[in-house]
């Protein structure tokens, strides 16, 4: 799947807790915790959006696919993808802006993207070398 294709929700069961299960257009499969959604009253009513793009409730309530992916590559163990997705998002870097700034290429920045593929801790460091470069992160 390529990355910046629009991953869409399937299905979604509320579960004791206030966990999600979800799954995913992709084929992944995770239960998910958010703490702000136990303030929701009739969480057990949770529900698809219009073409699985978010999750909403009855009492108006709704979390959008974007957070809950994130929330799942945490919860598959792929912070890692997290942590590069976020600065790729952060920072408005498409698939190739991404690559170019990192000096890797588009497929491995798709792969990473997806959590397809551990990333390097070098990776990580150059996404925050870059931001230091760029002056929107002062080097520790």
């Amino acid at each position: 799947m390529n990355a910046d294709s629009m991953r869409t929700i399937t299905r979604v069961e509320a579960r004791e807790d206030h966990a999600l299960g979800l799954l995913w257009s992709d084929g992944t499969e995770a239960i998910i915790y958010i703490p702000s959604l136990a303030q929701i009253t009739d969480f057990a009513l949770a529900g698809l959006g219009d073409w699985g793009h978010s999750i909403v409730w009855p009492g108006g309530a709704e979390i959008g696919a974007d957070r809950l992916w994130l929330e799942t590559l945490t919860a598959t163990g792929k912070a890692d993808a997290r942590e590069f997705l976020e600065w790729r998002l952060r920072h408005g870097l498409s698939l190739a802006k991404a690559a170019d700034a990192l000096g890797i290429s588009r497929r491995s920045v798709a792969y990473y993207s997806n959590g397809e593929r551990r990333i390097p801790r070098a990776i990580l460091l150059a996404c925050r070398g870059w931001e230091v470069e760029n002056g929107l992160r002062q080097a520790a």
